[in-house]
C-alpha cells in the first residue's frame, strides 16, 4: 500500500514556512541495473471514445491501493519512466505511463496549439477507460502543465496527490520569451529533425557521470518523437503558465515539488520558489539532472513514496 501523500495548501502561497527536503542519495539508489523498458513496461494501445488512441505502458498491481499515473515532459516518452516504474511495481504499486497526444503512437490532439486543459481532457478520457476511480499523479518537466491541469479539473475526487518532478513553469505571461522560445525550438526541429533533437538531448539533460545505457534509454525514447507532436507541445509550453493553472486547485489536494539539485533547465532555486507559491513541501535530490527519472528512478521512485516533511 501507498504510503501517506503529502499535504498541499493554497495555490496563492503558503501561510508558514514550507518543508524542505533533502534527500541523502544512497548509492544504491542511483540506477545501476539494467531496464528493459519494453520488458519491465511494455507498451499497450489504449482506445478512447471518439477514436482516438493513446499508447500507454504499465507496470505492477495496486493490489487494493491507489495507482500512480506518470506524464513525462517535452523531448520525452512514456519509456523513460521505465525505472520509475519498475522500482515502484516492486514496492508493490501499479503505474501507468502515458505516451501524450502527438508523442509515439498516441492520436494527436486536433488544435494546433493545444491547451493544458486539452492534454487534461484525453487524460481523463484514459483514467475513465481504464477504469481508474483515483491516481497519485506525477508530471515531469512539460508534463507538470499537464498534470496540474488535470488535478484543477478532477480534483481531490479522482486525483489522491500531486507531484510535480523538475516542473516546466510555462511562458505565458512574458510574451516576449514566449516569442523566443517559440522560434528558436521550432527552427531547431526544422533544422535539426527529430533525429537531431534527440542527439544532443544528453548534454543539457544528463549529467557528465550518466551511463552509456541511461543516454541510450533517452535517445531512443526522444527518437519515438513525431514532429506534429512536439510543435504542439512547444505551443502548449509557452501558452501555459504553471501558477495560473494551479489556481483552481482545491486547498485539501496533497502537492510537492521536486527536482535534482543538477538540473540545469529547471534549476532547484525556481523549483523551490514555485513550491513556496504552491504552499506545497519541496525536495531535493541531490546530484540529480532534469532527466531524473532516466538517471535517478529509484531515487525518484523513493522519493515519491515517502511520507510529507514534518
Amino acid at each position: 500500500a501507498l504510503r501517506a501523500p503529502p499535504q498541499g495548501g493554497t495555490a496563492g502561497g503558503p501561510a508558514e514556512p514550507v518543508p524542505r527536503r533533502s534527500l541523502d542519495t544512497p548509492t544504491n539508489l542511483v540506477m545501476n541495473r539494467t531496464i528493459d523498458a519494453d520488458a519491465a513496461f511494455p507498451e499497450q494501445p489504449i482506445a478512447l471514445p471518439g477514436g482516438a488512441v493513446l499508447a500507454v505502458r504499465r507496470a505492477g498491481t495496486a493490489a487494493g491501493g491507489t495507482p500512480w499515473l506518470l506524464l513525462h515532459g517535452i523531448s520525452s516518452g512514456a519509456a523513460s519512466w521505465a525505472g520509475v516504474a519498475q522500482a515502484l511495481a516492486a514496492a508493490g504499486d501499479a503505474v501507468i505511463a502515458w505516451d501524450a497526444p502527438g508523442y509515439g503512437a498516441s492520436t494527436p490532439l486536433a488544435a494546433a496549439a493545444p491547451t493544458a486543459g486539452d492534454y487534461a481532457d484525453r487524460a481523463a478520457a484514459l483514467l475513465d477507460v481504464l477504469s481508474l476511480p483515483r491516481v497519485h499523479l506525477v508530471g515531469h518537466s512539460l508534463g507538470a502543465l499537464m498534470a496540474t491541469a488535470l488535478a484543477a479539473r478532477l480534483g481531490t475526487a479522482r486525483i489522491a496527490s500531486l507531484t510535480l518532478v523538475s516542473p516546466a513553469r510555462g511562458y505565458a505571461l512574458d510574451a516576449d520569451a514566449a516569442q523566443r522560445i517559440r522560434t528558436q525550438r521550432l527552427a531547431a526541429l526544422r533544422e535539426q529533425g527529430v533525429e537531431g533533437l534527440a542527439a544532443r538531448l544528453h548534454e543539457r539533460l544528463l549529467t557528465a557521470d550518466a551511463t552509456d545505457e541511461q543516454r541510450a534509454l533517452l535517445h531512443a525514447t526522444a527518437l519515438r518523437l513525431t514532429a506534429g507532436g512536439y510543435a504542439q507541445a512547444v505551443e502548449l509550453l509557452v501558452g501555459s503558465d504553471l501558477a495560473t493553472l494551479a489556481a483552481p486547485l482545491p486547498r485539501d489536494l496533497p502537492r510537492r515539488v521536486m527536482v535534482g539539485s543538477a538540473d540545469v533547465v529547471t534549476p532547484p532555486a525556481a523549483c523551490e520558489a514555485l513550491a513556496a507559491q504552491l504552499a506545497a513541501p519541496f525536495t531535493l535530490l541531490p546530484g540529480a539532472p532534469h532527466a531524473l527519472p532516466v538517471q535517478q528512478p529509484d531515487a525518484l521512485a523513493a522519493a515519491l513514496r515517502l511520507p510529507p516533511s514534518a
